[in-house]
């Protein structure tokens, strides 16, 4: 019998990556995606399209709206930033950083996975090309597994022992392409821009972009999605 996991999937390269890793572990797929007041809402719907390719069993899209507490360029009315190097995306936390984030994103996620009797989360934090945001390195996972196992009926009473999965955690943009490409990943329904225009094109120009078109041509071609 297949085991339960749910994956977190936002539409991106890095979380659709992922999704193909828990399908070739074997594990049936409950994707879970967030409407949350991001600027970026066409990644919702290349959410949608990938769940369907890939024959999840259950996709859900959550409706939260952290545009009320405002604070980061993805859910206000704040720049994002464009252009910068490299070098500038490891300095300090960016404007485009989500307050809380992941670790609301991880809530729903364990709320989810004890009802699915599931042991394991995959989410798609990345320790090296991540731009500086706090809660995708190893020591915030580490602890946010301790908190969970202690956080539940499943886990107080011994039935459950809930594992983060982060199968992208120490890998670099181009490294995470080509495992997704050897899993035959279609990254041309996947959308990462953090500014994209009305019809959903990416800019080009923000970090995610950058990052993104840097890792495809790392691997010798052009992102199939710009």
């Amino acid at each position: 019998m297949p085991r339960n996991a749910v994956v977190l999937l936002s539409g991106g390269l890095d979380s659709t990556t992922v999704l193909a890793i828990a399908k070739r572990e074997g594990f049936e797929i409950n994707a879970m995606t967030f409407r949350y007041g991001q600027r970026h809402q066409i990644e919702i719907e290349s959410a949608q399209r990938i769940a369907a390719q890939a024959r999840v069993a259950q996709h859900v899209i959550v409706d939260i709206d952290l545009r009320m507490f405002g604070g980061s360029a993805l859910t206000a009315n704040l720049d994002v930033p464009k252009g910068r190097d490299v070098s500038e995306m490891g300095k300090g936390v960016p404007i485009t950083y989500v307050p809380a984030r992941n670790t609301v994103f991880l809530s729903f996620a364990l709320a989810w996975a004890e009802t699915l009797k599931s042991e394991d989360i995959f989410i798609g934090v990345n320790a090296l090309d991540y731009s500086g945001y706090p809660d995708c390195r190893p020591e915030y996972i580490e602890a946010y597994q301790r908190m969970a196992n202690l956080a539940t009926r499943e886990g107080v009473e011994g039935r459950q022992n809930l594992r983060i999965r982060t199968p992208l955690i120490d890998l670099s943009k181009a490294d995470i392409i080509r495992r997704g490409l050897s899993l035959d990943v279609d990254y041309g329904m996947t959308s990462t821009c953090y500014d994209p225009s009305a019809d959903g094109r990416a800019c080009r120009e923000c970090d995610a972009c950058q990052l993104r078109i840097k890792g495809f041509a790392a691997n010798g071609m052009e992102d199939p999605a710009q």
